[in-house]
């Protein structure tokens, strides 16, 4: 019990720090510099070929092509970056990045949802999760990661301690081939 309550803790320090930087990063203008653009304006579509590199505040992304769809009404705009990975990073308020790169990352500005297609990876400090597609809601910080569910394909969540360097055995510890000869 108390090893799932650990990696629990854990995720939830990887994901929780991800909405503190968010809330200033969507006051800022969105940014999109790319190598060429169209637009279909009558479907509400603008195509940005690479390299494009898009930044909102602390949030850059990166990608081969950018496709920016708009809702009727102006309502919401997705962004769907494809690349060999494609990538995002943001900065958190403490300064520390995180990081997620993928085949296709879809941003819905209007719900602060992040979806990574296809070999999805999402780290922050050493910790990660990878796996076929990683959803994260940045506000309400909740995050669901799946497999193919084919042969081997799992999902893979690396947690990294986050006291062991600052703790220090009170006795000190024997190698292990002492141990073996007492």
């Amino acid at each position: 019990m108390k090893y799932n309550q650990t990696i629990l803790a854990g995720l939830l320090c990887l994901l929780s720090v991800s909405s503190y930087a968010a809330v200033d990063d969507l006051k800022q203008k969105v940014e999109i510099a790319a190598a060429r653009q169209e637009a279909d304006i009558k479907n509400n579509q603008v195509i940005f070929f690479g390299p494009v590199e898009v930044t909102q505040g602390s949030i850059k992304m990166n990608a081969d092509e950018l496709r920016v769809f708009s809702k009727e009404a102006g309502s919401g705009k997705t962004l769907v970056a494809t690349g060999n990975p494609a990538t995002y990073t943001q900065i958190m308020e403490d300064g520390r990045p995180a990081t997620a790169s993928a085949k296709e990352i879809r941003y819905e500005l209007a719900t602060r949802t992040l979806t990574l297609l296809g070999n999805a990876t999402l780290e922050q400090e050493g910790s990660q999760v990878t796996g076929n597609r990683i959803k994260y809601n940045i506000g309400l910080q909740q995050l669901v990661a799946e497999s193919t569910g084919q042969g081997d394909d799992r999902v893979i969540t690396i947690i990294q301690p986050e006291a062991y360097q600052e703790e220090t055995p009170e006795t000190p510890v024997e190698p292990i081939e002492k141990q073996e000869q007492q």
